[in-house]
């Protein structure tokens, strides 16, 4: 199977007259305890790497090779995060664009475009443009989406030993049987989605 080219819309807008790019992604609107959180990665021209590619089709340890690449090798990257707390006063989609925002204002060179994965940016002030599935098809994008995805795991790994009785590091907070069995046991801690609990 040909590999998409992953520098098919960069190069595009860069033939527009776009100077800097970011991609932008984030990982965990899906889970019932924790962050959600975002990556922004400006990446050199033409960079890429036989594992880059949609975050959730490459292994664990290839994505933390890619973590440890990225950051060593981007013009600029950045990860930000939205709390519990914030994912419940402003509900999971408003607050993966905060989060995505706080993700490209901590880059280091403001980029002229975003690529965003997905297909909403309300509320996001950088100029921008949604690409659905986008981190399998921009290297920018998938890019972004390693650094939130590791990110998001190292926090969730360090949830499991403030409070093991969840076992956060099986299942980083997603909503799986062995979550479920726990949250029945113990109850929510402070890092649950209160208005994820609704189930329970």
């Amino acid at each position: 199977m040909e590999q998409p080219d992953l520098w098919a819309i960069e190069t595009e807008r860069f033939a527009q007259g776009i100077q800097t790019i970011c991609g932008v992604d984030e990982a965990g609107a899906g889970p019932l305890a924790g962050r959600v959180y975002a990556g922004a990665v400006i990446l050199p021209k033409g960079w890429t790497h036989q594992w880059l590619g949609d975050s959730k089709k490459v292994t664990e340890k290839r994505r933390e090779v890619l973590y440890d690449l990225i950051r060593d090798e981007a013009v600029a990257w950045s990860i930000a995060w939205a709390e519990a707390e914030e994912i419940d006063a402003l509900n999971i989609l408003n607050a993966r664009m905060l989060a995505m925002q706080r993700a490209m204002d901590g880059l280091s060179v403001s980029p002229d475009l975003a690529l965003i994965d997905g297909n909403r940016s309300n509320g996001i002030t950088t100029p921008n443009e949604t690409v659905v599935k986008g981190d399998g098809k921009s290297a920018s994008i998938a890019a972004a989406s390693i650094l939130a995805k590791v990110a998001r795991d190292h926090y969730m790994i360090e949830m499991a030993e403030r409070y093991p009785q969840y076992a956060f590091e099986k299942h980083k907070g997603y909503p799986t049987k062995l979550h479920y069995e726990r949250l029945r046991e113990y109850g929510p801690c402070p890092i649950h989605r209160k208005t994820f609990l609704k189930k329970l």
